[in-house]
């Protein structure tokens, strides 16, 4: 009895097949009505494809062609925008298995081939009627009942096999109960596709206001092209087992797009990232970088400083050799704030900082890369190494107490050699119960193992400053 139920499903799915082999249709990019990409940071993208396709009553199949190369195939979804009830998907395929020279000589061994070559001897073209017995790690062929290990000339191939196509293809077993034309939208997640945002940051000729552009840098490899596509960007690290998450609305203010226009980028929440949606259609070509102005924002306060960091293995031995140089770090930090000329969720990227030399010619400096940030936040970017302040460090005395106890004193001498007055900020990482016994200049207390001293020096100048603490488990 349960044999004779099943049959009937076997034998319809048979109908619906060789049905399907004389329906069958394809839909190629033409087609397309709208297509819309949203590209994610973590080399994903989401692609939603609209095309126009007429399909015949009753069970077809169709080729949905002109897809991407790297699509996930488990994440395709399909639906009729305009016939929802009159249209359903009975069975999907992914053809991938693409043409190449390999995989078409792979298809034909055990079969003739032809090779033509050019007899320079002769000067004419010569034909040799082979015979491929092998195609792996090179030819083998029997040629008048001699076998030839590879042989030079063209191979010609009477005809394209089955089963290999020119580019992936998604395959349909379709229903469809309405004559008119759907509208169809396709959605699946690629990969091969990524952004990033680049900054542009030009600092003033007294380091105290920067101009700011962001660029968003936008790379597609994955195998397909989106002509005239609605582009959305989220900024954040998505979790790829999470599902898809609602979305809000609501416009987020501060964002500047450098196009005047209106034809820029427009930021909004988007659950806990952010998207920045594209106002205007684009072309995003196959193996293309493109890039697209994100904002701009004027007269941005920042603050230069001069730091120089210690290191808590310093205070736990003695040091030799007298005094060691330390590199003094260029920093610039400003806030992310309304108030500032910004206030905006900045995505995570590159900041090159520029700057006139006194030709007023526009020079770069040095760049830092810089994480997520959300409005009100402080960033904060190394330039580089100052060469004309120099910091010099000297253990003057070293004491251990006990194995976990430890005492030393020290003196960090400050050299300016610029032709103005600068402040240098010395960061010291203590650990233990750490007690600082004596000191030359105030400090102040950054975190509960972190001392930071702020010394004034004048140009041209030097200032020594010198501490003695106590370090350990006791």
């Amino acid at each position: 009895m349960k044999l004779l139920k099943v049959f009937p499903v076997f034998l319809l799915l048979g109908l619906a097949r060789l049905d399907a082999s004389v329906n069958a249709l394809k839909s190629v990019s033409e087609d397309q009505t709208a297509v819309e990409v949203t590209v994610y940071n973590s080399n994903l993208g989401l692609v939603k494809d609209t095309r126009r396709i007429k399909l015949l009553k009753g069970v077809g199949e169709l080729r949905f062609m002109d897809v991407a190369a790297s699509i996930m195939p488990v994440t395709v979804t399909v639906r009729s925008l305009t016939h929802k009830n009159d249209f359903s998907v009975l069975e999907q395929n992914y053809e991938y298995d693409l043409m190449s020279d390999k995989k078409l000589l792979d298809k034909y061994v055990g079969k003739k081939i032809k090779i033509i070559d050019w007899n320079k001897f002769k000067d004419r073209k010569e034909k040799v009627n082979a015979l491929l017995l092998s195609n792996n790690r090179g030819q083998i062929y029997r040629i008048d009942d001699e076998i030839y290990l590879g042989h030079p000339g063209y191979k010609v191939l009477p005809e394209i096999p089955e089963n290999l196509i020119s580019k992936p293809t998604l395959m349909w077993l379709y229903e469809n109960s309405v004559e008119d034309a759907h509208e169809i939208e396709v959605s699946y997640l690629t990969g091969g596709i990524s952004w990033k945002a680049d900054y542009i940051v030009k600092l003033n000729k007294d380091d105290t206001f920067a101009d700011i552009s962001g660029w968003v840098t936008l790379d597609n490899k994955s195998g397909a092209a989106y002509k005239d596509a609605k582009l959305k960007l989220v900024a954040g690290k998505v979790n790829r087992a999470e599902g898809g998450q609602m979305y809000n609305k609501k416009r987020m203010p501060g964002l500047m797009s450098a196009d005047k226009g209106g034809s820029g980028f427009e930021e909004k929440v988007f659950f806990e990232y952010h998207i920045y949606d594209l106002q205007r259609k684009t072309t995003i070509k196959n193996n293309q970088t493109k890039q697209i102005s994100l904002l701009s924002a004027d007269s941005v306060g920042v603050k230069k400083e001069f730091i120089v960091y210690g290191a808590r293995g310093y205070f736990t031995r003695m040091q030799r050799g007298g005094g060691k140089k330390q590199p003094v770090g260029v920093f610039v930090k400003f806030k992310n704030t309304e108030k500032n000329n910004l206030g905006m969720p900045l995505p995570g990227g590159i900041m090159r900082m520029y700057k006139k030399d006194p030709d007023s010619s526009l020079q770069f400096v040095g760049e830092d890369r810089v994480g997520h940030t959300p409005k009100d936040e402080e960033i904060k970017l190394k330039i580089g190494e100052a060469f004309d302040v120099i910091a010099e460090r000297t253990q003057t005395d070293y004491r251990r107490i006990t194995s976990s106890l430890h005492e030393s004193e020290w003196e960090i001498a400050l050299r300016n050699h610029k032709e103005e007055e600068i402040e240098v900020s010395l960061v010291e990482p203590l650990y233990g119960n750490w007690k600082v016994i004596s000191k030359s200049h105030p400090y102040k207390k950054v975190d509960a193992f972190t001392v930071r001293f702020n010394v004034k020096v004048p140009k041209g100048g030097v200032v020594k400053v010198r501490y003695r603490v106590r370090v350990g488990l006791e």
